[in-house]
């Protein structure tokens, strides 16, 4: 009797066959580790899930509702009042902070505390403050990065200063507070003798923010540096 060919379905048939083998095999010997695996995972995720909806959700709601007066107070410049004590049995920024650590609200009152202390006058709590801010979107960056400028400048660390007003200026655009940043850039430069990069930051107000408040000022600023 003739020999029958295999076919390319039989070779599938016996390839699909082995690989099953083999994965059988391979599991029968690694059983213990890939469970171990598995049940890791499961836990991983698992307490990540629980973290996120069961934990950090319902903190966030909370700390939202929790710092609703201290920014009240913070738009009067009730400084010192929204830092520690708002009123109306809320918790101040110092509060919150502590209180909510991980959400984004404990983060925003890192960049309140932080401004709340330069405006009171402490200014290494001021810079501790705005150091420990993690900033995101346009105004962000912007806004850690100018007041760390003014905080330094304050604690009469220039170099710093000027690091921190250069950030402020190049992390991120905006019409308002670019321009801001930029005359302050370029009154300290000129202060400390850097005529060239007080010439520079007044000449980017006057190329990309001519309508800006500091727009009309920079002429006769550049006009007596070059005299």
């Amino acid at each position: 009797m003739a020999k029958r060919k295999k076919s390319s379905n039989d070779e599938t048939l016996v390839d699909v066959v082995e690989v099953k083998l083999h994965a059988q095999d391979y599991f029968e010997k690694h059983k213990n580790a890939i469970t171990g695996i598995v049940a890791l995972l499961f836990i991983v995720i698992g307490g990540y899930l629980v973290n996120k909806y069961l934990i950090q959700q319902p903190k966030e709601k909370n700390a939202k509702l929790a710092i609703f007066k201290a920014e009240q107070q913070f738009q009067r410049d009730s400084f010192a009042l929204a830092l520690e004590n708002p009123g109306g049995g809320y918790e101040g920024f110092l509060d919150i902070i502590e209180n909510y650590s991980g959400t984004e609200t404990a983060n925003i009152a890192s960049l309140y505390a932080g401004i709340s202390y330069l405006n009171v006058g402490r200014y290494d709590d001021a810079v501790s403050f705005l150091e420990a801010y993690n900033p995101s979107g346009i105004f962000g960056p912007i806004m850690k990065y100018g007041n760390l400028g003014d905080a330094y400048s304050e604690l009469q660390d220039f170099d710093k200063a000027i690091s921190f007003y250069t950030k402020a200026t190049t992390s991120s655009h905006d019409a308002l507070l670019t321009p801001y940043y930029l005359y302050k850039l370029g009154l300290l430069s000129e202060r400390l003798g850097n005529k060239e990069a007080a010439t520079k930051a007044y000449n980017r107000i006057k190329s990309e923010f001519p309508n800006s408040e500091e727009g009309p000022k920079v002429d006769k600023l550049i006009a007596a540096i070059n005299q």
